[in-house]
């Protein structure tokens, strides 16, 4: 199957730049299988079509700011850096991963990054370069605590790449699931963010059971198809975690 099979007109004005004032306001389409009927409805009318019995499917990853912005040293460079896996940690609190980092072809191996933000500064070696941009890279901080801590300070919310405007701090909770509990994901289970804490006690209410899986979203939902045929296109494999429940 071609890739281009695909294709379609989306307007820009038709792609939302900012959330809807309350989650539950997201339109949802609905089709009865059984009789052919779609209705356009949102996000809260879940409360009619599901009923006692049925089984909601949450996924409890938690998006961590993974995209970190630096310069080059002793350069002085701008420098962006996407973190997508950790690979291995190192006594004395340094971490290797995989990330996306820009400029590419100005970031070989041997290369030195700094992120710096309130609190907190990030050191960087590139150890490895790989395909189409990515690296492999060691960071440590300051005073060799931990990685995650230095990442969760001064990180920014990688928004989807549809979204035309620079992250802010309200991205941090509102691009995040009202049950994100399991910190792992580079971009966020987005079906789940339409959902709130009321319309899933309201569904409870009616007999419907939430069970929560884990699967942590990652580079994947970015990555480009460079291929021509969908056949050809290579997934990005993703960590998941279905409890025995």
């Amino acid at each position: 199957m071609n890739v281009n099979d695909f294709d379609f007109d989306l307007p820009p004005e038709s792609i939302a730049q900012e959330p809807t004032p309350q989650r539950t306001d997201s339109r949802l389409l609905h089709l009865d299988r059984s009789t052919g009927a779609v209705v356009h409805g949102s996000v809260r009318d879940l409360t009619v079509w599901l009923s006692r019995g049925d089984v909601l499917v949450v996924n409890n990853t938690r998006v961590f700011p993974a995209r970190l912005i630096g310069r080059r040293t002793p350069s002085g460079g701008a420098v962006e850096c996407l973190l997508i896996e950790r690979v291995s940690s190192h006594p004395g609190g340094a971490e290797d991963w995989e990330a996306l980092m820009h400029p590419g072809q100005k970031l070989k191996t041997g290369a030195c990054v700094e992120f710096e933000g309130p609190g907190a500064r990030l050191h960087g070696e590139v150890l490895e370069q790989r395909f189409f941009g990515r690296r492999l890279v060691r960071l440590w901080t300051d005073d060799r605590g931990p990685v995650e801590r230095a990442v969760d300070a001064i990180g920014h919310v990688p928004l989807p790449p549809y979204i035309h405007r620079i992250d802010r701090d309200d991205d941090r909770e509102r691009y995040q699931t009202v049950f994100a509990a399991v910190r792992g994901s580079v971009a966020a289970p987005t079906a789940g963010l339409h959902l709130s804490q009321e319309l899933i006690a309201r569904l409870r209410d009616a007999g419907v059971q939430v069970a929560a899986i884990t699967l942590h979203v990652g580079y994947g939902t970015f990555q480009p198809v460079r291929v021509d045929r969908v056949e050809d296109h290579t997934v990005h494999s993703e960590m998941y975690d279905v409890s025995e429940d």
